[in-house]
C-alpha cells in the first residue's frame, strides 16, 4: 500500500471537486478516521445552513407582515451563514461553493421582497403584442406562478371552446372597462382574497375558474352579505328555495349559509353542472337559467329543439335582465383571462390565508380601524366580512376568537391593533356612543322643604329595566350602551354565540347593566 505524506495546503484538491476525490488524493496513513471525523463535521456545518436558511426565509415572511424585530432576525441569520463559510473554508472535505450558492439565493430572494409584486411589469406595455396575456406561449418554470399561468392557460382555452365571442360580449367588455371598471377591479379584489374557499369546487367540477370570477362579479361583486330585491343572497345570489336543494340555508345556529362562500360556491358548480347536463353543455342557457329560471331554460331548450342562445327564437323568449346578464357574466370572465389585452390592471393583493386569535375583545369595526390600509387601499372591513360572514360588523367578539384572516393582516393586528395611539384610537371610536352628544337642558327643580322628620317609607324595589330592539341594533351595541357585559346579557335573554341574533321589536332584560 502506497503511504503520502501528511495534509499540506499545496495538496488541497479545488473546492468544487468531491469528497470522495479529497479523500483519494490528501488522505493521512489513518485515512479511515479522518475521512469520519471530516464528514461528520461537514454534516454539521450543512445542517447549521439549513436551519439558517430556514430562519432567514420566516424572518423574511415577518419582514412582509411588519412584524417587530423581523428585520434583526433576518439579519442575524445572515450573520450565521457568513459565519459557516468561513469555517467550510477551514474544514477539510466541505464545498464552500455550495454554501455560497445558497446565500446568494437566499440574498436575491430578500431583494425580490421589496420588489414590486410578482408579475408586475418592468418594460411599457407592447400595444402591438398580438398575445400580451401570454395564452398562446409556453410557460417555463422560471416564469412566476407559472403553474398558475399554466391552468390559465387551460382554463383560457377550454371557456373559448364554451362560449360565443359576438358583438353582444364585447359591449359587456366595453360597460366592464368603462362606466363599471371599479366594480370590476372590486370584485377581483374581493375573489382573490376567497379564491381558496371557492375556485376548488369549480376546479373538482370541471368548470373554467373564468366562469366562477364572471358569475361572482355580475352577481354580487364579491360582497358576500348581498341581497337582492327578489330574495337573492349571497356572493352567488341563491334564491331561498333553490339554495335549499342544494344544501343551503339556514343550520343550527340560524345562520343562512348562502352567505358562506365556501358553501355557496359548491352549491353554484353543483348547480351549473345540473344545468350544463340538461341543456347540452351550453353555457350560454346554463347561465340564462341561473338568471331567468330553470325551468324557464328548460322549456325554451326543449321548444327550441336545442337551439343556441343566440338564435332569435331563443333569445326573444328571456327577459331583458337575461339578455344582458348573460354576456355581462361572459365578457367579466374574458377580461379575468385577458387583462392585459385591454391595458387592463387588476389589484395585486397578498391572500396567503391565516387565523387570527383576537387577544382582546374587538369587533371587524375596531379591527378595521387598527389594521389601516397598508396593502389593501380600501383597507380590510370587506376581507374580513368576506372571509367571516357568521359575524355582523359591530358584533364585539370575545378574546380568544378566531378569525379567518390573512398572514398580512396578522402582521398588522400584531403591530397596531394590541397596544399604542391607533389600538387605543380604535377602541375609543367603536365605543362612542353618539346619543350622549345631545345636552338635555331645562329648568332646574327644586325640592321644597318638609317639615317632618318622619323617616322615608322603604322604597318599593324597582322593575328590572327593559330595551326594546330598534332596526340595525345588535346585541354587542346595546351591551355597550348600557354598561352590560355580552355574555351575561345574552344569557339574560337566551341569546346564543356567537351570532348573538336579536330581531326588531324583541324586548331585553337589562339585568347586570351599570347604566
Amino acid at each position: 500500500m502506497t503511504s503520502f505524506p501528511p495534509r499540506s495546503r499545496s495538496c488541497a484538491a479545488p473546492f468544487g471537486l468531491a469528497l470522495a476525490a479529497l479523500s483519494l488524493l490528501c488522505a493521512a496513513p489513518d485515512a479511515s478516521a479522518q475521512s469520519r471525523r471530516d464528514r461528520a463535521a461537514v454534516e454539521a456545518l450543512q445542517q447549521r445552513m439549513e436551519q439558517a436558511e430556514l430562519r432567514y426565509r420566516e424572518a423574511m415572511v415577518k419582514v412582509r407582515n411588519e412584524e417587530p424585530g423581523a428585520a434583526a432576525e433576518g439579519d442575524a441569520a445572515l450573520e450565521d451563514m457568513e459565519d459557516i463559510m468561513v469555517e467550510c473554508d477551514r474544514q477539510r472535505g466541505c464545498q464552500t461553493a455550495q454554501f455560497a450558492t445558497t446565500f446568494k439565493r437566499l440574498l436575491k430572494a430578500g431583494a425580490d421582497s421589496a420588489s414590486p409584486p410578482e408579475g408586475e411589469d418592468t418594460e411599457p406595455f407592447d400595444p402591438f403584442d398580438p398575445d400580451p396575456d401570454g395564452m398562446g406561449t409556453h410557460f417555463g418554470a422560471d416564469v412566476p406562478e407559472a403553474a398558475r399561468a399554466a391552468s390559465l392557460l387551460t382554463d383560457g382555452q377550454r371557456f373559448a371552446d364554451m362560449v360565443q365571442f359576438n358583438p353582444a360580449v364585447q359591449e359587456g367588455i366595453r360597460r366592464w372597462l368603462t362606466d363599471m371598471r371599479p366594480a370590476l377591479l372590486t370584485s377581483y379584489e374581493n375573489y382573490q382574497y376567497m379564491r381558496h374557499l371557492m375556485w376548488p369546487h369549480f376546479e373538482r367540477a370541471g368548470l373554467p375558474e373564468a366562469l366562477l370570477f364572471g358569475i361572482l362579479a355580475k352577481e354580487s361583486n364579491g360582497r358576500v352579505h348581498s341581497t337582492s330585491r327578489a330574495g337573492a343572497a349571497g356572493p352567488m345570489q341563491f334564491m331561498y328555495a333553490t339554495g335549499r336543494r342544494f344544501g343551503l340555508g339556514p343550520d343550527a345556529t340560524g345562520f343562512d349559509t348562502r352567505y358562506d362562500p365556501y358553501a355557496a360556491a359548491q352549491a353554484s358548480s353543483a348547480y351549473l353542472n345540473e344545468r350544463l347536463a340538461e341543456l347540452n353543455r351550453n353555457i350560454e342557457l346554463a347561465l340564462a337559467g341561473y338568471n331567468g329560471g330553470e325551468g324557464r331554460a328548460r322549456r325554451v331548450f326543449n321548444a327550441s329543439a336545442g337551439g343556441n342562445f343566440w338564435d332569435e327564437a331563443v333569445y326573444s323568449q328571456f327577459p331583458p335582465e337575461t339578455r344582458d346578464y348573460v354576456p355581462m357574466v361572459i365578457a367579466a370572465a374574458w377580461l379575468f383571462l385577458h387583462p392585459r389585452r385591454y391595458g387592463l390592471e387588476f389589484p395585486r393583493v397578498d391572500p396567503r390565508p391565516a387565523t387570527l386569535v383576537l387577544q382582546k375583545p374587538a369587533s371587524i369595526y375596531e379591527l378595521t380601524i387598527c389594521l389601516g390600509s397598508q396593502g389593501s387601499p380600501s383597507g380590510y372591513m370587506r376581507v374580513l366580512r368576506n372571509l367571516n360572514p357568521r359575524y355582523r360588523a359591530d358584533d364585539l367578539l370575545p378574546a380568544g376568537a378566531r378569525l379567518n384572516a390573512t398572514q398580512r393582516m396578522v402582521g398588522l393586528y400584531n403591530r397596531w391593533c394590541l397596544r399604542g395611539p391607533r389600538a387605543e384610537l380604535a377602541h375609543e371610536l367603536v365605543r362612542t356612543d353618539p346619543a350622549t352628544a345631545v345636552v338635555r337642558t331645562g329648568p332646574v327643580q327644586t325640592v321644597p322643604a318638609t317639615a317632618t322628620s318622619a323617616a322615608p317609607a322603604t322604597p318599593a324595589p324597582a322593575p328590572a329595566r327593559r330595551h326594546r330592539v330598534g332596526r340595525g341594533e345588535t346585541l354587542g351595541r346595546i351591551a355597550q350602551r348600557y354598561g352590560c357585559s355580552l355574555r351575561a346579557l345574552a344569557q339574560a335573554n337566551g341569546v346564543r354565540a356567537p351570532g348573538y341574533a336579536i330581531r326588531p321589536g324583541q324586548e331585553l332584560v337589562l339585568e347586570g347593566c351599570g347604566r
